[in-house]
C-alpha cells in the first residue's frame, strides 16, 4: 500500500496543474450539479415495522388529511379578545400561503385557554411535516409578523415547525477555523504551511457538499447530516493534510531530495487507512436500518473519502507548486520551535527519542504499570457517568429560547398544559374490524397519564377514525413513554398510535435494540483492518479496548453537562435534557473512526522503528517522539473545530460537538501519550505477534524487507 500511495503522490506532483484543473472542474460539476439536481433535506424518524409506521402507512392511504403536516401559529396577550380583528386577519394571510391546506380561527375551533391569554390556530399543509420543507414556515412567519405588536406576541410552533426548523449557527464555526490556524502557524512556524491544511479542509467541504446534495437527490437525507458531515469533514480535511504536510517538512529538513514521495509513502498511507476506518464506520449505520441514520453516515463517508483523495492527489499537487515558497511568511515562536537557522531553512525535525515528547514516552515506560494502571482509573472515572444514560428524542422545549418554535411551544405549555406539544394520533383501522370508537376513547381517558381525548375525526370513506389524546407530561419525559406503552397495550389489534412523540419513542426503542449490532460490526472490521495493516493480532486487539475507554468517557462526559447539568450554564444550557437516542450510534461510529486516526499515524511511526531494530520497547518511545507534536496539534485543531458546534442552538449539535472534543483530546493526551507507551511497554515484542510466523524469525523478515525499501529509496 505504501508504494500505492507513493505513486499516486508523484504522479500528482509531476503534473500539479493538470491535476488541479481537475479538481476545479470536479468540484464545478459538482456543484452545479447540486444546484441543479441536488436533493432537499428532510428527517425520516419512521422506525421501520414499528406500530407508529403502520399507522402513519395507514393515513396516508385512507386518510391523508389527518396525517399531513400540522403547525400552530400562537397568540398571547392579557386578554385576546383585545386583539381578535389582528387574530382573523393573521389566519386570513396565513391561509392564502402556498401548500397550506387549512387554517383554525382559534375563538371559532375553542382554542383559548381558559384564562383568555393564549390561543392557536391549527396550520394544515397538503404534506406530512417531515417533506414539507422551510419555505412554506418562512411565508407563514411572514404572514403572521404583522399581528405582532400592541400587546400581542405571535409565535409559530407545533410539531411541523420543529421539524422543519433552520438549522440556525452561532457564528463560533469560524472562530474554530482561526483557532486551528493558530495551532497550525504554531507546529509549523510558517503562515504558507499553516494555510494549506485550511484550504484543503474547506475544498473538501464544499465538494463534499455537493456530493451530499446529489445523494439526497436520490434518497431521503436527514437535516442533520451536512452539520455533522461538515464538522467531521473540517476535522479531519485539516488533520490529515497536516500529517502529510508535516512528514513533508521533515524530510525536507533533513535534505531529502525524495520527501514528497516518501511522504506519500509514509503519512500518505496512513491516511488511505485512517480514513477508510472512518467510512467504514460511518457506512456501518446502515446496520441500523435506520434512514436518517443511515443518510448521516453516506454523507459523512462522502466528505472523508472526499478529505482521503484530497490529501493523496490534491495536496502533493500543491507542494509541488509551492517547492522552497512552502517555508515563506515565518513567524518567530520559540516556545514550541527552536529559532530557524539562517538562509530560511526549515527547522530540522526532532531527533527519535529526544525532545519533550520522547522524554514523556520514557517516562511513562520506566513506570508501565503504575501509568496504566492511572490512566484506565481516569478514564472509567469519566466513564461512570455513562450507566445512568437516558436517551429520547429531544423536543422543541429544550431548543434555545431565542427560538419562535421554542417560545411558542412554552407558551402553550402554559395555557393548555404539557401535553399540547407533543399529540398522540390514535388510528382506528375500522375495515378490518369493528371498534366501538366512544368506549375506546373512555379507555384511554380514564389513564392517569392522558390530560384529554379530543373528538373522534373520521375519514370520507368511514374506514378510518382518528383520535387526538393529549398526555399529561412532556413530549420528552419519560412517564410519556410509559403513558403510551400502557395506551398501546388496552387497545386492539386494529388501532395503532402514531404522532411525532411515538414515532420518536419507537425510534429509541429500535436503536437500543440495534446498538450492540452495530458496535460488534464496527469493533470486528476495525480489528480486521488494523490486523491486516499492522500484521498483529495484540495491537489491533489494545487498539480496540483504549478506543471503548475513550468512547466510554466521552459519553460520560457529556451524560454528565447534559442528563446531569454539570457545568451546564459554561455550555449555554437552560436546563437538562435527555441524551439524543441518535447520539450513542453516531458517537460511536464518528469516535472509533476519528480515533483509529491517530492510532494508525502513531503505530505506523511505532512500527517503521521497531523494523529498523527490532527495539520493541524504545520503538514505542522514538515513535511518540517523532508524532506527539503533530498528534498533539492535530487534535487540538480538531477539538476546537468540534467545540464551536457546542455553541450551536440545536441540542444534538451541542452534544455532538462537547463528545467529540472530549473524546479527541482524551485519546490524544491521556491514551496516546499515557495508555499506549504503558501498555506497549509490558507486552514487549508480544505487540507484534501474528499467527503463522516465530517471532524472532518474523522480525526479521519484516526488518530485511523495511530495509530494501529504505535502500531502493536512498
Amino acid at each position: 500500500m505504501n508504494s500505492f500511495t507513493r505513486r499516486l503522490g508523484t504522479a500528482s506532483a509531476r503534473r500539479p496543474w493538470t491535476t488541479i484543473l481537475t479538481w476545479a472542474v470536479v468540484a464545478a460539476v459538482m456543484l452545479a450539479l447540486a444546484g441543479t439536481v441536488g436533493g432537499s433535506f428532510a428527517d425520516d424518524f419512521v422506525a421501520p415495522g414499528s406500530q407508529s409506521e403502520r399507522a402513519m402507512q395507514l393515513l396516508e392511504e385512507r386518510f391523508p388529511a389527518a396525517g399531513d403536516g400540522v403547525a400552530v401559529a400562537v397568540f398571547a396577550a392579557s386578554d385576546l379578545t383585545d386583539h381578535r380583528a389582528a387574530i382573523e386577519d393573521a389566519v386570513a394571510r396565513i391561509a392564502s400561503v402556498d401548500s397550506v391546506t387549512a387554517v383554525t380561527d382559534p375563538f371559532a375551533a375553542g382554542t383559548v385557554s381558559p384564562d383568555g391569554r393564549i390561543g392557536y390556530a391549527e396550520i394544515s399543509f397538503d404534506v406530512p411535516a417531515t417533506e414539507i420543507g422551510r419555505e412554506p414556515f418562512t411565508a407563514v412567519s411572514d404572514a403572521l409578523r404583522p399581528a405582532a405588536g400592541g400587546g400581542l406576541t405571535t409565535e409559530l410552533g407545533g410539531d411541523a415547525a420543529f421539524i422543519n426548523a433552520e438549522d440556525a449557527t452561532s457564528g463560533a464555526e469560524a472562530v474554530g477555523i482561526l483557532v486551528a490556524l493558530a495551532v497550525l502557524i504554531v507546529a509549523f512556524g510558517t503562515v504558507v504551511a499553516a494555510l494549506i491544511p485550511i484550504v484543503l479542509a474547506l475544498i473538501v467541504v464544499g465538494v463534499g457538499f455537493g456530493g451530499i446534495a446529489l445523494l439526497a437527490h436520490a434518497t431521503d437525507v436527514s437535516t442533520a447530516a451536512p452539520t455533522i458531515a461538515a464538522m467531521i469533514g473540517l476535522g479531519v480535511g485539516i488533520d490529515y493534510a497536516l500529517f502529510v504536510v508535516a512528514r513533508y517538512r521533515e524530510g525536507r529538513a533533513a535534505g531529502s531530495p525524495t520527501a514528497l514521495s516518501d511522504a506519500m509513502g509514509t503519512a500518505g498511507t496512513s491516511v488511505l487507512f485512517a480514513g477508510g476506518t472512518v467510512v467504514v464506520a460511518m457506512v456501518a449505520l446502515v446496520l441500523t436500518g435506520l434512514g436518517f441514520l443511515i443518510s448521516i453516515g453516506l454523507a459523512t463517508a462522502i466528505v472523508v473519502l472526499t478529505a482521503v483523495l484530497a490529501a493523496l492527489t490534491l495536496l502533493p499537487a500543491i507542494l509541488s507548486l509551492l517547492g522552497d515558497r512552502i517555508d515563506r511568511g515565518h513567524v518567530r515562536i520559540t516556545a514550541w520551535r527552536k529559532r530557524r537557522p539562517s538562509g530560511g531553512a526549515p527547522v530540522p525535525a526532532v531527533p527519535e527519542g529526544v525532545g519533550l515528547w520522547g522524554r514523556v514516552a520514557r517516562h511513562v515506560s520506566r513506570r508501565p504499570v503504575v501509568y496504566l494502571v492511572a490512566s484506565t482509573v481516569v478514564l472509567l472515572t469519566l466513564a461512570v457517568p455513562a450507566l445512568s444514560m437516558r436517551t429520547g428524542f429531544p423536543d422543541a422545549g429544550d431548543d434555545a429560547t431565542s427560538i419562535s418554535h421554542r417560545r411558542a411551544y412554552d407558551l402553550l405549555a402554559e395555557g393548555f398544559g404539557p401535553g399540547i406539544n407533543g399529540p398522540l394520533l390514535v388510528v382506528v383501522d375500522q375495515r378490518s374490524a369493528t371498534t366501538d370508537v366512544p368506549a375506546l376513547a373512555q379507555r384511554i381517558a380514564d389513564d392517569p397519564g392522558v390530560a384529554s381525548v379530543g373528538e373522534p375525526v373520521t375519514s370520507p370513506a368511514g374506514d378510518t377514525v382518528v383520535l387526538r389524546v393529549l398526555t399529561s407530561t412532556p413530549p420528552s419525559d419519560a412517564a410519556t413513554s410509559d403513558t403510551l406503552d400502557r395506551l398501546r397495550d388496552l387497545t386492539p389489534d386494529n388501532v395503532a398510535i402514531a404522532g411525532l412523540t411515538a414515532m420518536t419513542d419507537d425510534l429509541t426503542r429500535q436503536l437500543e435494540r440495534t446498538l450492540p449490532i452495530f458496535v460488534l460490526g464496527i469493533l470486528i472490521a476495525s480489528f480486521v483492518l488494523l490486523m491486516l495493516i499492522f500484521r498483529s493480532i495484540v495491537v489491533p486487539l489494545k487498539a480496540v479496548l483504549m478506543n471503548l475507554l475513550s468512547i466510554g468517557a466521552a459519553y460520560g462526559v457529556v451524560v454528565a453537562v447534559f442528563q446531569w447539568g454539570w457545568l451546564k450554564e459554561l455550555f449555554g444550557l437552560e436546563d437538562t435534557i435527555v441524551i439524543a437516542s441518535p447520539l450513542p450510534t453516531i458517537f460511536f461510529a464518528v469516535l472509533f473512526g476519528l480515533s483509529m486516526d491517530y492510532e494508525v499515524f502513531l503505530l505506523s511511526r511505532i512500527r517503521e522503528a521497531y523494523l529498523r531494530d527490532g527495539d520493541a520497547v524504545g520503538s514505542v518511545a522514538r515513535g511518540i517522539a517523532s508524532t506527539g507534536r503533530v498528534i498533539t496539534s492535530a487534535a487540538l485543531i480538531m477539538a476546537a473545530v468540534f467545540l464551536a458546534f457546542v455553541f450551536s442552538p440545536s441540542p444534538l449539535s451541542r452534544m455532538i460537538g462537547l463528545g467529540l472534543a472530549t473524546a479527541v483530546l482524551l485519546d490524544a493526551t491521556l491514551v496516546r501519550l499515557v495508555f499506549v507507551p504503558a501498555a506497549m511497554t509490558l507486552l514487549g515484542k508480544a505487540n507484534w505477534w501474528f499467527p503463522g510466523r516465530r517471532p524472532r524469525a518474523g522480525v526479521d523478515a519484516d526488518v530485511k524487507v523495511y530495509r530494501r525499501a529504505d535502500e531502493v529509496r536512498s
